[in-house]
């Protein structure tokens, strides 16, 4: 295996890592998973496209594999649901949402370090 192959192939497991704590959801389960949770929910409302939604991404799930059993982090796609993004009027991407007890009670903008985003859910975690 040649260099660039090895950090192609390390790369890519480190990607699909980062999706294993986080659930996806979607506007029809958006519902059932978020609203009618029994644990807050942080929803990182996120686009393939966006670069600073790909940078947050392995520290959601870092904070998701270390917390699950005070939260639970959701994964919602703007571009393939638009519904949910437009409900809850996320303007700019990546926004994050906390959700507890079916009400959103904390919105969070943009891309943060995971020292930043563990004092915005510090009362939930």
């Amino acid at each position: 295996m040649t260099r660039s192959t090895e950090t192609r192939t390390r790369r890519t497991r480190s990607q699909e890592d980062h999706v294993a704590n986080t659930i996806t959801i979607n506007d029809d389960s958006f519902k059932q998973e978020v609203l009618d949770s029994d644990k807050p929910v942080l929803v990182d409302f996120w686009a393939t496209w966006c670069g600073p939604c790909k940078m947050v991404a392995p520290v959601l799930d870092e904070i998701a594999g270390e917390h699950a059993d005070k939260l639970t982090v959701a994964k919602l796609d703007i571009d393939q649901n638009p519904g949910a993004a437009r409900d809850f009027q996320v303007m700019s991407i990546p926004t994050m949402i906390l959700f507890q007890g079916g009400k959103a009670v904390k919105t969070i903008v943009g891309a943060k370090g995971k020292a930043a985003l563990l004092q915005d859910l510090a009362d939930v975690l």
